[in-house]
């Protein structure tokens, strides 16, 4: 549907709509005047005084079609589809070569994910069109019916028709390179980005996307060299700084990169990403204290941003500074206790300081929240065996085997555990098991229950496995 622009006459009757609301003195509009309310609230997000609007003029104006199709678009809104239908379907009588209506009879389609339906009703729409805006607008509806569909292939020729009729058509662009990323054909991505930019040289958006896809394909010398016309194009383009920062990275030009990522802290508000990129470039160069504060500018930036206190506790750690590394992950945790990846690290340092409760504790929490990693259950195990927590240490250890059967490493630390509790056919069982697995792993024996590879029996069957 086509709207006038805002101007002072709507404006005035947008004035004398809200009063009429105030004063339950009902004035007249004429259709275009409630048209143009009715569509400035629903731009504005006001979906109630939509509503209100819709409903004051189809009293007003009974036969409206453009005002029951707003009707309709917000029985879609609201998933009422058997009333929107009606409605579609009366208008259908009286306007059978209406666009707008097969427009929102995909709609209904689409919400009800029938997509195939959508796409054929859209196309429908097609030949009732005239207009080169409308043409675009179908197009790049159909092509997202078909991302639902995950019929990436069409998509992208339906986006591409939208550039065919408006080369500076950036939200089909970005559709078109979506659909190539997902296919994982980045060079085809290159090849058709290549081809745009002969028609449209000074297009910021596609250099910066060439530049992505280089990058992918770890072209790095290609893919700055496209950052850069991206800048030389827009030179206020922040994306495309980050972006060849990162390239300066991969690169090892850290001084070049740390100067990119500052020219959009300058450019922009400060982002969380380009400071910890900055810090990480600093300790690169060995420049801790200033990696220090980038990594603290970046938690008190972004609190919520994991790879902030991840880059502070693995600093500290590295440092060995394990009381510092410990205090910053137990800042993370209070923000953010369902962050698996700051459990990991809570239970690894708190396992370098010898904190053995509080390490257990990190490790069973990591596998609550997921991580089934071997390594998890493993470190959990060694510790509760140093805990003298040995039944505890078995039931771990079963659990991890649902995840990892036939795993050496289980079955040595199981068949340990066994003789430990005095079990020894469950420990000859599991030890038999761990040999033929893979019998170099019997160290294991040896670091966590030397008492038990002392054992005759132990040492006979590890010698008869061994020939």
């Amino acid at each position: 549907m086509e709207f006038s622009q805002p101007d002072d006459n709507n404006n005035f009757s947008l004035t004398r709509f809200e009063s009429m609301l105030k004063t339950n003195h009902v004035l007249f509009f004429d259709s275009s005047e409630f048209e143009n309310i009715i569509h400035h609230y629903l731009e504005s997000g006001k979906i109630a005084l939509a509503k209100k609007a819709i409903k004051l003029g189809l009293e007003q104006h009974p036969t409206s079609v453009n005002l029951k199709l707003f009707l309709t678009e917000i029985y879609i809104m609201e998933n009422k589809f058997t009333e929107a239908d009606e409605i579609l379907n009366e208008i259908h009588i009286v306007e059978p070569s209406n666009e707008e209506i097969y427009i929102q009879k995909a709609s209904v389609f689409s919400k009800q994910d029938l997509h195939e339906k959508a796409i054929d009703t859209l196309k429908i729409a097609l030949t009732l069109n005239q207009d080169d805006e409308g043409l675009t607008d179908l197009f790049a509806l159909i092509g997202m019916e078909y991302l639902f569909l995950d019929q990436f292939e069409n998509a992208r020729d339906y986006f591409t028709k939208c550039l065919d009729i408006d080369l500076e058509d950036y939200s089909a662009l970005y559709n078109i390179i979506y659909c190539y990323d997902f296919l994982d054909q980045n060079q085809e991505a290159i090849d058709f980005l290549n081809i745009y930019l002969d028609k449209n040289p000074y297009c910021e958006v596609a250099w910066h996307q060439l530049g992505r896809q280089y990058f992918t394909i770890k072209d790095y010398d290609k893919a700055l060299a496209a950052f850069d016309f991206a800048i030389i194009s827009d030179d206020k383009f922040v994306g495309a700084y980050l972006e060849k920062g990162k390239v300066l990275e991969k690169k090892k030009l850290y001084n070049e990169a740390i100067e990119n990522y500052k020219i959009t802290l300058a450019l922009d508000e400060p982002t969380s990403f380009a400071l910890l990129r900055i810090g990480h470039c600093h300790e690169k160069l060995g420049q801790d204290d200033l990696a220090v504060q980038y990594f603290y500018k970046t938690v008190h930036e972004d609190p919520l941003l994991d790879k902030g206190w991840i880059a502070i506790t693995k600093f500290y750690n590295k440092k060995h500074n394990f009381q510092k590394a410990l205090f910053y992950i137990n800042k993370a945790i209070n923000i953010d206790g369902e962050n698996v990846i700051y459990w990991k690290l809570y239970a690894q340092i708190n396992h370098r300081l010898n904190f053995l409760e509080e390490a257990e504790r990190g490790y069973k929490k990591t596998l609550d929240l997921g991580n089934y990693e071997l390594q998890t259950w493993l470190s959990r195990t060694d510790i509760l065996i140093a805990l003298g927590e040995y039944e505890a240490s078995v039931l771990n250890l079963i659990q991890a085997a649902e995840f990892y059967p036939e795993t050496a490493e289980i079955e040595f630390r199981l068949a340990g555990l066994h003789f430990t509790m005095h079990e020894s056919s469950k420990g000859h069982y599991h030890l038999k098991n761990a040999l033929l697995l893979d019998h170099e792993f019997n160290f294991i024996l040896d670091e966590l229950f030397p008492i038990v590879l002392q054992k005759p029996s132990v040492q006979k069957l590890i010698s008869q496995i061994k020939k």
